[in-house]
């Protein structure tokens, strides 16, 4: 009788184990469903959701740090023909992004719209001088104005030249170079980022997510269109993916990710690079890919965004962006800091230039699970060009055109120590414990189930060794 308990006891210990064991194994697909409804619930844009208050907010501090190009041997690119020699100056930095969305306005088609207030405030601790510092760089308006008027009135521009006192050069401080300054020969203000500052980007109108989780952040429309109009071209002017603030949740690494930057006037896609673990939590990495900014002779659907044969070499010239048709005819050339991944005339035009991936690419750092975009890095060099001419004195010495680099800067933010230990509680210990119980109920179960098991058949052969005996 005693020996019919101890075997009962193991079987039902045994059936105990499977039953815990079969427990954890189905907290796997119900926890995941789990997380992933909850996740769905919070990613949604609408008030009350943890997306909103993170979307809605100016959120983490965003730094802008400038780094500018000055000219060593102006006096020999004037009177020789030489290639401009450049040595960069900076950082001078500044906190953008600190205003939160304005004009929130929710549709009825599950789409809400806003503006991005533009703003920039000198951070000096982070800077390497004054915004008095002065730096001898490209004159904006001699090079602005050679690019927009016909060679047959370039008697008008030396005109203008020479009254105004003015060469291919200029002394400015940092301040006016960035945000502008009145210039003697077009008696208007120039600058590299005029009127930035008490601007707004957009107006943007995105998805909330509330239909569908997997269009949550993605642009339907800016500036109340569906199409960007600057390339003339059904697929230059699409509209793709997020402002990359944040993306769907779930992402798959095996997928890029596309985005929209107002700054180069076109969509663009990164793809994965690397996990990185920040402040402990794991981040996919995602890069621009060399593709991106390549001629359309490496990459034929760049054919679209080239649309001047003559400074892009026929359109074989890799790394730069002629964005010219979305600044207002500003002469205007976007290109990775250094000319990163452009083609080697670049910097032999340019003398100085010394491109790091490490340094000079631009990458995002994207939470999986949430979709949230963690830490960024967008760097962009601002260019302008200028080239030969018979009549204007400043330029009978220059060989070919010359795209010239002006600024370049580096957008980044990241998430503080406080933000990053409350995701970790809030969202990323939930997920831990769900798993850690899922492993302890599975592993519990088998260990229960299997010891029961073998002393069940110990029990019973020991049984059969009595009967026989």
């Amino acid at each position: 009788m005693s020996c019919c308990n101890r075997r009962c006891g193991l079987i039902a210990g045994a059936v105990f184990g499977a039953v815990v064991a079969v427990l954890g194994g189905i907290l796997i697909p119900v926890g995941d469903l789990i997380i992933q409804k909850t996740v769905k619930q919070e990613a949604v844009i609408e008030p009350g959701t943890t997306a909103h208050e993170n979307w809605a907010a100016a959120g983490a501090k965003v730094y802008r740090q400038f780094w500018l190009f000055e000219v060593t041997n102006a006096q020999e690119v004037l009177d020789d023909g030489a290639a401009p020699v450049v040595t960069e100056r900076g950082p001078y930095t500044y906190m953008t992004r600190y205003l939160a969305k304005d004009n929130i306005t929710f549709h009825h088609n599950h789409t809400v719209s806003y503006l991005l207030p533009n703003g920039a405030i000198f951070e000096p601790s982070m800077s390497v001088g004054t915004e008095e510092d002065k730096i001898t760089s490209l004159n904006l308006a001699v090079a602005g104005a050679y690019s927009a008027i016909p060679v047959e009135l370039h008697s008008i521009l030396e005109t203008m030249i020479k009254t105004s006192n003015s060469s291919l050069f200029q002394r400015r401080t940092v301040k006016e170079l960035l945000w502008g300054y009145h210039d003697p020969i077009l008696k208007g203000a120039v600058g590299f980022f005029l009127d930035y500052n008490n601007t707004y980007d957009g107006y943007y109108n995105v998805f909330t997510g509330k239909d569908d989780i997997l269009n949550v952040g993605k642009i339907d429309m800016w500036r109340q269109s569906r199409s960007l109009g600057f390339w003339n071209d059904k697929y230059c002017d699409m509209l793709n993916g997020t402002d990359a603030s944040s993306f769907p949740p779930f992402v798959d690494k095996k997928e890029p990710i596309f985005f929209f930057s107002s700054d180069i006037c076109r969509s663009v896609s990164a793809s994965y690079e690397e996990t990185v673990n920040l402040k402990g939590i794991d981040v996919y990495r995602y890069s621009l890919l060399q593709s991106t900014l390549a001629s359309p002779v490496d990459n034929p659907d760049n054919k679209c965004f080239c649309s001047n044969m003559k400074t892009t070499k026929n359109c074989t010239l890799a790394g730069v962006l002629d964005i010219s048709s979305c600044q207002e005819g500003r002469p205007i050339y976007i290109s990775l800091p250094h000319f990163l991944h452009g083609s080697p005339s670049l910097r032999t035009d340019v003398l100085g230039l010394n491109p790091d991936e490490e340094h000079h690419k631009t990458f995002l750092d994207v939470e999986p699970t949430t979709g949230f975009t963690l830490n960024f890095a967008k760097r962009i060099q601002v260019n302008m060009m200028y080239g030969p001419s018979k009549v204007i004195t400043v330029l009978k010495k220059v060989k070919d055109y010359t795209i010239f680099p002006l600024v370049w800067l580096n957008e980044t933010a990241t998430l503080d120590d406080e933000t990053a230990d409350m995701f970790k509680k809030e969202l990323m210990s939930r997920i831990q414990m769900l798993e850690i119980i899922q492993q302890v109920l599975l592993g519990v179960g088998l260990g229960i189930f299997v010891l029961c098991l073998i002393f069940y058949c110990v029990v019973r052969r020991s049984h059969n060794q009595s009967k026989l005996a």
